[in-house]
């Protein structure tokens, strides 16, 4: 057998491997599987940032409500305010619930019209 021949079933194993791998059809439904990936990912960050920011919000809105709570209790006269204060922390809340659920919805929504290849 002459050593600079190469066995046609080798390059046969070649040939099927470039059309399994690199055959339009397969690339383009390659990058768009990398690319749902890359969306599915964006979207699980911005919901993870919603839910740290309502995490936060929660934080500052009881500490503030504990505060105006204290301040109410030392100083009776001023309780409106501090009732004001009250409220606006649980408003504060509120809002960064409805923002959680509204980018989730939006981040949904997005994933389940994204084409996945």
């Amino acid at each position: 057998m002459d050593p600079t021949t190469v066995n046609p079933q080798i390059i046969d194993s070649v040939n099927q491997t470039q059309l399994a791998t690199m055959s339009p059809q397969v690339v383009k439904t390659s990058g768009a599987g990398k690319a749902y990936q890359s969306v599915a990912q964006s979207a699980a960050i911005a919901i993870q940032d919603a839910t740290d920011n309502l995490r936060n919000a929660s934080t500052i809105a009881t500490t503030a409500a504990g505060v105006a709570i204290s301040q109410m209790l030392v100083d009776p006269a001023n309780a409106e305010l501090y009732q004001t204060v009250i409220q606006e922390s649980k408003d504060l809340v509120t809002q960064s619930t409805t923002d959680l659920a509204a980018i989730g919805t939006a981040m949904a929504t997005l994933m389940k019209e994204f084409p996945s290849g």
